[in-house]
This record gives C-alpha cells, structure tokens and sequence, in this order.
C-alpha cells in the first residue's frame, strides 16, 4: 500500500515485449470476454473447489493447512512424498494449499514443478504461483503467466487484478495499469475496494493523481486501506494540502487511521512545513498507541529531524523498540547528512552492541561519515567488517568505501575498489573523479571521464561539476569550453550546479566576462552562484564590480555566509578598497550575526598591509581571539617585502618558522627582502642555511595551452624546440619597447651582478618566454593566456603593459595570487597587487 523503507527491482528492459502481452489480453477480453466468466460471482479464493468425498484429500489438506500456517515447508515436503508414495490423491483445494507452501518458502522450482504436473487448475493455482514469481523477483515470468492464464479460460477476479498491479508497480511499468483499467471496468470491478486500491496505488506511482481520484471516488464501500492508498497518493506526489485534507475527511466518515495512514500524513506536513498540524498527527498517534510501530516512528524521526527539534528526536528514537535495521539506519544516515558524524558514528557502534546486524544502507551511511570525519582507521575497521557480512560487492557500500579511501588520501585504494566493482554506477564514476579532482590529480579526472563516456555510463550534474573543476585547476579553457557543449546534450545545461561550476571553470580561465554571461543566464540561483562569482570578479582585481554582485544579492533576498564574506573582503582586498574592506568586516558580527574566521583576518591583513598599515595589520593579529595561524603572518611578510619594512618582515618570517620551520617561501621572501635592501650577507645566510636543510627555491614557470597540448617555461629556458624564434620576437620587443620609452626596472632582480646583466635577465623571465611563444603560434587578434606560477615582477608587469598595446592583442597572466588582464597598454588591477 504505501511504500516506504522498501526497494523496488531493477527496471527490466523488456517494457516492449510485457507491453505487447498486456495489449494483447486487453483486447481479447474487451473483444470476446465469455458471458459465463463475465457473471461469475466473486468467491473467496482458499473456498474454491472444496473436496467433499475424498477422505485422504481432506485429511492432507488440513495437514498442509497447518505447515502453511506454522511456516513448515519440510514437513509440507515430508507429507508431499507419502502423496506420492499413495498415488497422489490430493485434490485440486489441496494441491494449492501445497503451491501456497511453496510459494511462500520461496521454493519457486518446487512450487513450478507442482504446477506443471497439477492435472487441473483454477485462478487460485495462477495467482498463486504469480505472487511467488513476484516475490522472487521474476517479472516477466509472472506477466507471462497472467497472460496465460486468460488464454486458458479462467476467471478474472479480484485476486487476479490487485496481483498483477502489483507486479506491474515493482516492475516500475504502472503506466500499463491504464490497460488493465480498461478490463477491469468492462467486468465491472471499478467499484471494488480491493482493485480500487491497487489501481490508486499503480495511478500514483505513475504520478497521475487525478486519475487516482477517480477511481477512489468510484469505489462504493471504501475501507480504511482505501482511505490510506488516497492519503499515500496525494502525500507522494506532493499533494499535501490534498493528503491533509483526505485524511480529515476519512476521520468524519468515522475510519481510524493506521500506521500507513500516519505516515503518509506526516510526510505532507513535513512538505507544507506545517508543525503545529504534525504536533497535533503525533497527540492522536500517543491516543492510538502507535508511536511504537517502525512506520510511524520513521516517520516522526523524519518529521522532527526536519524541524530541528535534536529533543524529541532523541526522545522518539529511544522510545521505539530498537530490532530492526531500518530505525537504525535512518538514524545513522541522518547524522551522517546533516554534518553530525561523530554522532552517527557514536550510534553505529551502540548498533552493534544492541547485536543488529547492519544493511547495506547502515555501511553506506556509517562510512560516509568516516569520510567527512577523515578517520582512516575506522574506515578500515568498517571495511573489514564489510567483507565479514559479504556486503563488499554492494554498489552502494563499494562507493561509501571508495568514497572514505578517497577523503583520507588513499586514491589508490579507492581506484582498486573501483576496478573490481562489477556493479558500478554513475556514483561509483563521480566518487572517483571527484576524489582525483580533490587530490590535485586533474588530468587522472578528466581521463575517468573520458572512460565514462566510452564506457556510456550516464553523467550527472556531480560528473559536469567535478571534470569543470578539473578543468579549472588546469586552466584548460577548450577542454572546459568543451565540456560545456557537452551539457547542452544532456538535461543538465541549466542545472544550478553545473552552472556554478561553469562560472568557477571560466572565472579560473581568465574569462570573466563569460562567466558573468553564464551567471546572467541563470533561471536559479543559490548561495554558491553569488558567492563564486564575487570570488571571480575577486580574483581579477574587479572589487567594485564584486561588491556590486554583493549588494544583488542582498537585494535578491540572499543572506550572505561566512563564504560570501571571505571572497567580498579578498576583493577589497586585490582592489585596495582600504574604507570599504573595515565597514565589510565591521558588519559581519554586528550586521549579519558571522563570527570572523582565520580567513577573514588574513584578508583584513593583507588589505591593511598593502595599504602601507603595517603597524595596524600587527595590531590586528594581537587582537584575534584564537591563535593566528602561518596564513596570517604570511600575509603580512608580504606586505612587509613590498613596502621593504625588513624588521616587522623579520620578526613576521620568525613567527611563520617556528610554526613551519621546512617553510621554504618563507626563507625566499625573507632572502628577498634582504636582497631589496642590499643587504648581500643575510641573503647569503639564508641560502647557505636554505642549502644545508636541503631547500630549494621553487623555479619561476609559465605555461601556455595551444591546440590541445600545454607549453611549459622557466626563466632561462633554452630547450624549447622554438627558442630560435622566441629569442628573435623577444628582440624585436626590446627594441620596441625602448622606442616606446621602456626603462627596464633592475629592482626586480635580486642578484648582486651588473646592470647589464639584470636586463638580460629580465627579458628571459618565463612569462616573456611563453608571451613570445604565443605571438607566432597563435592567431593574430586573439586573446594570450599565460598561466605563471609565482608572483608576475614589477618589470615583467610594466612591459606586459606596453606591449599588449604595440601588438594589440589582449593578453591575460594568472600568477599565484590573481589574474592581470592587460589591454591596449592597461592592467585590469590598476596597478595594485
């Protein structure tokens, strides 16, 4: 009646040929349906063919009637060989208690073999054998045999009908309940409670309603189960107001509801969100006594998890017998999605101890929240445990693991389990890639996904995420342009997800302007979208414009997050917004009631730092309620290297130290800042003892993507295939550029040699490399993306400057912390960063 807390088959694949066979007993019993089965009177179906000479028959009879009812199928066995032994005097009302035996055991090749040697048969040999085909799963074979059925003549009674919509709505085919509709009014049964049930409950499953109605409005004696399958239609369907509202009146017309009845009403009011209506549900549930059936406290649990109400959650779930799985289970999986993993891991271990024995629903959960926890060793423990209950080839349990290998850095683990899984699924493909994605192994994504594909395993709006994000890390803007096209082949080319990650994909790409096309486009957004496109507009120098999609967004109704905040503060931040960036963080506690996290206090940092505050910054960071942590103090080294302030750089790169004393881009700042001052012996100090601890200055490079394949450089790079061409469109900018009135700045290299020397350097740095490379692979007019992995020079940004306008083409450089979108002789930071 109302499906809940179970699972319904796989959907075959033959809809086609289970089509054809309900058509074709459709029309024949519409066409030439006999007179006589047409006025035969509906029996009850265990009084048919009652024996009533045969003293060995009825004496069978009723020992098999005992084994049916003690659920003995070996001593029905034991009886059936003495039959044999006597000549097999059962009767036909005999011979079916035994198929029912049978059938119920789940012996179905007994229970078929039974069937074949019957030498007569009746409705009652059909259905029960159909019921049992159902019970095992096997579909087809009971549609089959329905079909037969009326092929031999036999009558259509109610049994026949609510049997068949049964497997007709396990088989996910309720849509072919229309035909069977048909049938069932031309024989007169629309008004019987029994078939009129199972049609509201076949119409409901197939999301029509209003068809459901009427056939519930068409029944003459409605009973409570009637009643119940109304409610359950209207709630599972969304209809809540509608499910509330039948459930008044079946109380006027004097029925009691039940448990199914109360779980479908809470499942409305949780949909209208209507508590106060629920509290009341729950006093007449105290009145009926069933706050102790497993439905019903389901069904609370659900109701008061929703609401938030932790109390009577805890209340509930004590005060409902604990033996099945299920209650369990909903309560781990709970916990475990509403970020409450110790906890659910707390209760998966009283599980145990109370000897339930766990599902593969209890593992899924329980191990989802082992990954959000991080905690290997349980993981492992739970996985052992797994291979002991022999529910590793599960899918859902196989991806809970892979899942937990993946968060807690053991990809490999996760990969094995993936290539043995013989029942993968579009889960078991997404937790991969996202787990690549994660790992900072984007290309290892991409490739599983292009597997996928081949593979035809069907994406989702986590696949399209997950290899947008790989791209983005890659700044692989034609494969990501790529997999755009993709989504608008699929459902999911206006999904908010997908659309968030596009707009991360191109904001990463250096194309801003597409990424706020796709964000204008969007029919819904949600507090990712705002949040990733004030981060966009953060990370190319744009404040203005980021605190401008700030203030939409509070405009649109959206309350901002301690996410929005970090991106808006980071824009005032990049844009020296310096008046703007205080009022921001002042109204975060006042105004919106959001504590200041690390983050926070990092981007009021380095605001204040670059500002040329640097006694305020440090003021800042003594007032910071927690400890501060590397980010912190490393936010103000770097306003201390710009703003060439060597004692506060000191003292900043000692706190970073004794914090992280490995910390490599520490010891180069503070080399750097000493070397801006001159000050050569401290610089040697720090590469000896750099060079003692077995630290290297991480290489400046660039690279550059052209038709498909990625170009790498590094400051004084003579082994690309091409250097004789670079080094003469390098030539041809100095000279250029000096007529344009460049004056190299020698400031920016930190080596004690000649001038001379420090402009030749200059004009090797990888940036320029990979800028000259793509002046004569690249189409003339169009736009130069140059990725680089440190920060771009003060010389290196001027002449990106002048030459965007000599050769008039754009060109756009993402260093480590922002993106430069130089144009006709312009920087999209204004010249701050």
């Amino acid at each position: 009646m109302i499906r809940l807390l179970t699972t319904r088959a796989p959907r075959p694949s033959n809809i086609s040929a289970v089509h054809q066979k309900i058509n074709s007993f459709v029309c024949s019993s519409l066409c030439g349906f006999s007179a006589q089965a047409a006025n035969q009177t509906q029996q009850n179906p265990s009084s048919i063919n009652r024996p009533s000479s045969h003293f060995d028959s009825y004496m069978y009879g009723a020992l098999l009637q005992r084994c049916l009812q003690n659920d003995d199928p070996i001593s029905a066995m034991g009886l059936h060989c003495k039959i044999l032994k006597r000549g097999n005097c059962l009767d036909l009302f005999a011979t079916n208690i035994l198929l029912n035996v049978y059938v119920k055991a789940e012996l179905l090749s007994e229970a078929e073999i039974l069937f074949d040697e019957m030498p007569e048969r009746n409705t009652v040999s059909f259905v029960t054998l159909v019921q049992g085909y159902a019970q095992c799963l096997q579909f087809s074979e009971a549609v089959g045999l329905f079909t037969r059925l009326h092929r031999e003549g036999h009558e259509l009674n109610p049994f026949v009908f609510t049997s068949i919509l049964k497997v007709l709505v396990s088989m996910e085919y309720a849509e072919l309940g229309w035909n069977l509709h048909a049938c069932i009014y031309k024989l007169g049964h629309e008004s019987n409670a029994f078939i009129g049930t199972a049609l509201i409950d076949a119409y409901s499953v197939c999301g029509c309603v209003d068809f459901a109605r009427e056939v519930f409005d068409g029944i003459r004696c409605k009973d409570m189960v009637t009643w119940t399958g109304m409610v359950a239609c209207y709630a599972e369907n969304h209809f809540f107001q509608e499910a509330l509202e039948a459930f008044s009146q079946m109380r006027l017309v004097g029925f009691k509801p039940n448990n199914f009845t109360f779980a479908g009403v809470f499942k409305a009011c949780i949909g209208l969100e209507a508590l106060d209506i629920a509290k009341g549900v729950h006093g007449c549930v105290l009145k009926t006594r069933y706050e102790y059936d497993l439905y019903v406290g389901v069904a609370l649990l659900e109701l008061y998890t929703k609401c938030g109400d932790i109390g009577n959650v805890q209340q509930i779930f004590e005060g409902i017998p604990k033996t099945d799985v299920i209650l369990w289970s909903f309560m781990i999986s709970r916990f475990a999605q509403s970020d409450q993993s110790e906890k659910a891991v707390n209760l998966f271990c009283r599980m145990r101890q109370s000897f339930v024995v766990p599902n593969q629903y209890t593992f899924a959960s329980a191990l989802q929240a082992c990954a959000t926890l991080g905690d290997l060793d349980l993981g492992k423990q739970m996985h052992s445990l797994v291979l002991k209950v022999r529910l590793d080839a599960d899918v859902f349990v196989s991806n809970a693991l892979m899942d937990v290998y993946a968060k807690c850095g053991r990809i490999e683990d996760s990969l094995e389990l993936f290539e043995k899984s013989l029942n993968r699924n579009d889960v078991s493909w997404n937790t991969m890639i996202v787990g690549y994605v994660n790992c900072g192994d984007a290309e290892k994504a991409l490739s599983l996904f292009l597997e996928m594909l081949e593979n035809r395993a069907q994406a989702t709006e986590v696949t399209y995420s997950g290899v947008l994000c790989a791209s983005a890390g890659l700044t692989a803007l034609e494969l990501g342009t790529q997999i755009h096209s993709l989504t608008f082949k699929t459902n999911y080319a206006e999904n908010t997800v997908v659309h968030n990650a596009l707009i991360d994909m191109y904001s990463k790409c250096g194309r801003i302007r597409d990424a706020r096309l796709v964000f204008d486009m969007m029919n819904e957004r949600d507090e990712v979208s705002w949040n990733t496109m004030i981060s966009g507009y953060s990370m190319h120098g744009l404040g203005m414009e980021a605190l401008k999609i700030f203030q939409m967004m509070q405009d649109r109704g959206h309350k901002p997050n301690t996410l929005t905040f970090v991106g808006v503060l980071s824009a005032c931040s990049n844009s020296g917004l310096l008046d703007e960036g205080q009022a921001y963080f002042s109204s975060m506690l006042q105004e919106y009631g959001i504590e200041p996290c690390i983050e926070h206090y990092s981007c009021m940092v380095r605001l204040l730092g670059r500002s040329g505050h640097l006694h305020k910054a440090l003021k800042l960071i003594e007032e910071i309620p927690f400890k501060p942590s590397v980010m912190v103090w490393r936010a103000l080294l770097g306003a201390c290297v710009i703003h060439k302030n060597v004692e506060l750089g000191r003292m900043s790169a000692q706190r970073i130290l004794e914090m992280e004393p490995e910390d490599d881009a520490t010891h180069v700042l503070l080399s750097n800042m000493y070397a801006t001052a001159r000050r050569w012996d401290n610089v040697t100090a720090i590469r000896q003892s750099m060079k003692k601890k077995g630290m290297k200055k991480e290489p400046g490079l660039s690279w550059i993507e052209n038709q498909g394949r990625v170009h790498y450089f590094s400051a004084g790079d003579t082994s690309h295939p091409d250097m004789k061409v670079i080094n003469g469109i390098l030539e041809w900018l100095n000279v250029r550029t000096r007529r344009a009135g460049f004056v190299p700045d020698c400031n920016a290299v930190l080596l004690d040699v000649d001038t001379k020397e420090k402009e030749r350097l200059l004009w090797v740095h990888s940036e320029r490399l990979a800028l000259a490379f793509a002046l004569f692979r690249t189409s003339s007019g169009s736009q130069i993306r140059i990725i680089k992995n440190l920060r771009i020079c003060v010389d290196c940004h001027a002449a990106m400057k002048l030459i965007s306008k000599i050769v008039q083409r754009d060109i756009i450089i993402r260093d480590m912390n922002r993106f430069h979108d130089f144009h006709d002789g312009i920087c999209s930071c204004g010249d701050y960063w």
